[in-house]
């Protein structure tokens, strides 16, 4: 999953400075409901990923039923200097 693919796919553009405010709020909404419904572990990891650089993703225990797919989440927000959610 290519990170400017996706941001594409959701918002119309890989500049995400671009984008108005609705459309960003639009994309994000959507996003949040592709990632309700993905069944593939990398491809919702990817999703709340996004979601997350974001600001708009959910709580790690609703996306996250597996506890190292929890652990891997914590990881990756401590890699990108936020903190880790419990």
């Amino acid at each position: 999953m290519n990170f400017d693919d996706q941001i594409r796919r959701y918002f119309g553009t890989a500049d995400l400075a671009a984008v108005p405010p609705a459309a960003l709020e639009a994309g994000i909404e959507r996003m949040q409901v592709d990632l309700g419904l993905a069944q593939d572990r990398g491809e919702r990891f990817a999703l709340w990923a996004i979601l997350q650089t974001l600001g708009a993703s959910p709580d790690l225990d609703a996306v996250f039923k597996d506890s190292s797919e929890r652990d891997a989440a914590r990881n990756f927000m401590e890699l990108m200097g936020g903190e880790a959610q419990t």
